[in-house]
């Protein structure tokens, strides 16, 4: 059986880390493109990977991206269209929240927005612009888009989301904690669900199967303290890996 060939961004750690070992636990098998920003990351990743899955019927190699830096994008590109020819799978996993007490104090307003667009949003189209090419080629290709539910506009009234209730303080500012909620993430998270809509209306007629997935509120490094969320009530983030695929 040939594998299938699997990219996911931000792969060394978190939800993305959490759908490799999915993978590798599955009977099918894949060649997993591990996505991280440095080898070091990556080889770790992959060596946790191989000591719990001994026996998988997957294979995995480090692909170093780094999704805000186009040359490194290019040369991921490169590097898989000369080694495999082919993409069966993008997930567009790598993410990042700004929006916590500790990157507030380190970035103005602007340049937290930006960041938060920059990583969420825009880079993640510059990949799939980069990879539609590959993916192609693929008799089956899938693109997948990591999302949230609070960025449903949907859903804003629903106080279930804890950043969906209004603080209890009068006046401005309003003070610093839970109530502040993520606006500049779930704003590009929002954006990023148009961005797959049109990514399934452009490619519906080459047959790609398009989605975004939600894993839900889990303790990863997202906003830089996965103790902080789980202090929040988030989950584990095992939970997503079988979800998402």
């Amino acid at each position: 059986m040939t594998p299938t060939i699997v990219l996911i961004t931000g792969a060394n750690t978190g939800i993305g880390f959490q759908i490799v070992r999915a993978l590798s636990d599955s009977l099918q098998p894949y060649h997993i493109l591990l996505g991280a920003r440095s080898p070091n990351k990556a080889r770790d990743a992959i060596q946790a990977i191989q000591q719990e899955f001994p026996t998988t019927q997957s294979t995995i190699a480090p692909v170093i991206i780094d999704i805000e830096d186009d040359t490194s994008i290019q040369n991921a590109y490169t590097e898989i269209a000369t080694h495999h020819g082919r993409l069966d799978v993008l997930i567009n996993n790598a993410g990042a929240s700004f929006d916590t007490p500790a990157t507030r104090g380190t970035l103005s307003e602007r340049a937290l927005w930006n960041k938060t667009w920059s990583v969420n949003t825009t880079s993640t189209q510059i990949v799939t612009a980069t990879f539609i090419p590959l993916l192609l080629k693929s008799a089956n290709p899938r693109l997948l888009f990591l999302t949230s539910g609070t960025a449903t506009l949907a859903g804003t009234d629903n106080p279930a989301i804890a950043v969906n209730r209004p603080p209890t303080a009068k006046g401005w500012p309003k003070p610093a904690g839970p109530a502040q909620g993520v606006p500049a993430y779930r704003s590009a998270k929002t954006g990023l669900n148009m961005l797959m809509r049109e990514w399934h209306r452009l490619l519906r007629p080459d047959g790609v199967k398009v989605f975004a997935l939600s894993p839900g509120y889990l303790a990863t490094g997202l906003g830089g303290s996965p103790e902080a969320m789980r202090a929040l009530g988030a989950g584990d983030p095992v939970v997503a890996g079988p979800f998402e695929w």
